[in-house]
């Protein structure tokens, strides 16, 4: 670090010195030197789409200044020399980088926990669902989603992040379903927040992405803040779909998902457009409660969005829980979920 400290010496004093501490210190391997830059320039031959000028510019000041420095003594010296001379250079400010917080600045993360090994949460037979709330965060340059994980057990696992594979649809989900229910649970000026059909008021509805088998998540600390990270990628796309229905009876649904004999039926579908306020052809939408008003509910949401509307579960022993689904995550895991074969018909 003294060599940078050192405001006199000119970048051809720096590189000379290197050159004399390299010398010294590896003049008995020298073949070993030989081999040490051919190592180098085949891993950074298998980097080279990356290393743009664009990407050279976005380097924090003392990376950009370190690998500027390092062509320049690879160019100027040439041979084995200026190779080695280049390497060290830049391996000295990537060093300064690192010891500034700053590497690559591709996070925001300042501290991580001693715990930040990945740990498999969940059964490898059983479904856990990740709620996402209103808050997002930048993790790793991009954005994702903060929320709750619920687990077979009942256990819930707060100040969660999703990272990975549909983070982004999940954050357009969550703004889709927010979105709609500021206009048919609150007061909006032109929609009228009651059911037509059964005369209850709406109730708010919300989106929850449900994985089957073990969730990989990561234990990292954020600004003094701990987090547990789904490592969304490493599941499979298969073993992960999304849902909607009452947030209240989110916890009900992952009950009755993970309960043997639960199944699943279709409510009929509308005639027209729901808005029409069209008779429906189901009683359960005439039913005076909470379960009425949702099964219409989530037809209703359905409507320009990126939502499908008009499934029940039934469990075995339990009132039955009406939801709906997302076009996106749908993962093949969840068909008897996602596409069932019967349709609900009960007076009851």
């Amino acid at each position: 670090m003294q060599l940078f400290n050192d405001l006199n010496l000119s970048l051809d004093d720096i590189l000379h010195k290197i050159g004399d501490n390299v010398k010294g210190s590896f003049g008995k391997f020298k073949n070993k030197i030989k081999e040490f830059p051919k190592y180098l320039d085949e891993r950074l031959e298998e980097y080279k789409p990356i290393i743009k000028s664009a990407a050279i510019a976005a380097l924090p000041s003392p990376l950009k200044i370190s690998y500027l420095a390092g062509l320049y003594a690879r160019n100027s010296y040439g041979g084995v020399k200026g190779k080695i001379l280049g390497y060290v250079v830049i391996g000295i400010g990537a060093a300064v980088a690192v010891a500034s917080g700053i590497m690559l600045g591709l996070n925001a993360i300042h501290s991580l926990s001693s715990s930040n090994h990945v740990q498999y949460l969940g059964s490898p037979n059983g479904y856990e669902a990740f709620v996402p709330h209103d808050q997002t965060i930048n993790y790793h340059g991009h954005t994702d989603p903060i929320g709750d994980l619920i687990l077979p057990n009942g256990t819930t696992l707060h100040n969660v992040i999703w990272d990975g594979q549909y983070s982004g649809m999940i954050v357009h989900n969550h703004n889709e379903i927010t979105q709609l229910n500021s206009v048919w649970v609150s007061n909006n000026s032109w929609a009228r927040p009651v059911d037509q059909l059964n005369g209850q008021p709406y109730v708010p509805l919300q989106d929850f992405y449900v994985i089957y088998d073990k969730v990989p998540v990561q234990q990292v600390t954020i600004n003094g803040q701990t987090y547990y990270v789904i490592q969304a990628n490493s599941i499979n796309p298969a073993n992960i779909a999304g849902f909607y229905t009452y947030d209240k009876w989110i916890p009900n649904f992952e009950v009755a998902i993970n309960t043997p004999g639960t199944k699943a039926e279709l409510l009929p579908q509308l005639s027209g457009n729901t808005t029409s306020l069209l008779p429906a052809n189901s009683p359960i939408f005439y039913w005076l409660n909470v379960t009425g008003t949702v099964a219409y509910q989530t037809m209703v949401y359905q409507y320009g969005s990126d939502f499908i509307g008009g499934y029940l579960l039934q469990p075995p022993n339990g009132p039955i829980i009406p939801y709906g689904i997302t076009s996106s995550p749908s993962g093949l895991a969840f068909l008897k979920f996602t596409a069932p074969k019967q349709v609900y018909n009960s007076y009851s």
